[in-house]
């Protein structure tokens, strides 16, 4: 089953801080030359709500949280 939400970043805004990695690994991952990485565009029911936190404690306000994309 697909997921109804897709996650976007604005890359031009991203500053990979990693705040969303720490909350939300699964979804959200930073390498070591600070790049961002979404490991799941498509996150499933059960990280939903780990990834609306982490889009909403995004201090650059970089990320999205965007439903009927999928």
């Amino acid at each position: 089953m697909v997921s109804e939400y897709t996650v976007e970043v604005d890359y031009d805004e991203c500053e990979a801080n990693a705040v969303c990695m720490g909350i939300a690994p699964e979804v959200f991952e930073v390498d070591d030359e600070d790049n961002l990485w979404i490991r799941q565009e498509h996150p499933g029911p059960e990280l939903i709500d780990r990834v609306r936190e982490a889009v909403d404690s995004c201090p650059k306000r970089a990320l999205f949280l965007k439903k009927g994309d999928a």
